[in-house]
């Protein structure tokens, strides 16, 4: 299966094309992302040596009540300036102080929405770290959608809730959740999964978490083998944060298989009947006067 890319490629080739040239252009762009992420691209006062990229979240305030203003100054450090107008975090890239391989500068910058969920994370697992704790983040990263994280003393929970527009999406993501819980059987260490199909899990009682035959709701328990401090928690964050977007590309991509599957077993089977038809005959007739003619 294809694993989505963590970092908004558009924003990281718009940076590269004029950090890498000599002639610096001007720059104004908006960029859609995932979960209704806008980016925006622009000179600063009109220099085109400076450039301001915004990112705007519905869901920003939320994830700054774990720190996330804290999280982005600790990545970005000197990038970090006041926010444009209209939007929730922006940095400032002076390309007239940049020397070298720019590559990873720009990847960088285009991995911001990673780090916005990131925060959220870090924080949880380390309040796992410490024994847990009461507080259940929520996070309402789509209009009818939203995340739940929360930390007990030995593992972390995070709950994706769903909605399924089309009732063969809940049939195909069914599958889908079947084929996650069969991987630990697969690997010892793969986090468990669980999937509840209208009702949410035991977890969320009580709250104001959705019913209905369109929603599912997808549970990840992530042990401290998966969320211990280094490369290993940052991966389980890069797979975490982008389940929602990779299960509905999935369950588009099978749809779209199965549609040119049928269309080509639909063109076999006409190219049968085809086949199938009786060849006519040409049949000989006489005129009136006697004269044979043979009608094809």
């Amino acid at each position: 299966m294809i694993l989505l890319e963590c970092h908004n490629r558009i924003v990281e080739e718009a940076l590269l094309s004029r950090l890498n040239s000599e002639k610096k252009e001007a720059i104004d762009l908006t960029i859609a992302d995932f979960d209704g992420v806008l980016f925006h691209l622009t000179n600063l006062d009109g220099n085109r040596n400076k450039i301001l990229i915004s990112a705007s979240l519905k869901f920003y305030h939320e994830l700054a009540q774990y720190g996330c203003n804290e999280y982005l100054q600790k990545e970005y450090g000197d990038l970090v300036t006041s926010t444009e107008t209209g939007y929730d975090f922006s940095l400032l890239l002076d390309m007239s102080t940049i020397s070298g391989d720019a590559a990873p500068l720009a990847r960088k910058i285009s991995l911001l929405k990673r780090h916005c969920f990131a925060s959220v994370f870090e924080y949880m697992f380390d309040k796992q770290a410490i024994g847990g704790c009461t507080d259940k983040a929520v996070v309402h990263y789509r209009d009818e959608e939203t995340m739940y994280v929360s930390a007990d003393k030995d593992r972390v929970i995070v709950i994706f809730s769903t909605v399924f527009k089309d009732d063969d999406d809940v049939v195909i993501g069914k599958v889908f959740m079947q084929e996650f819980k069969e991987g630990r059987r697969g690997s010892a260490t793969a986090p468990q999964v669980q999937f509840s199909h209208r009702e949410p899990p035991l977890e969320l009682q009580g709250t104001d978490a959705k019913t209905g035959d369109n929603v599912g709701y997808i549970s990840f328990v992530l042990f401290p083998r998966a969320t211990s401090a280094g490369q290993t928690r940052q991966n389980t964050i890069d797979l975490i944060h982008t389940f929602r977007n990779y299960l509905h590309y999935h369950i588009k991509c099978s749809k779209a298989y199965l549609h040119c599957r049928m269309r080509a077993r639909t063109s076999a089977f006409l190219k049968f009947l085809n086949r199938a038809r009786p060849e006519k005959k040409a049949v000989e007739k006489k005129t009136i006067s006697g004269k044979t003619f043979t009608r094809k």
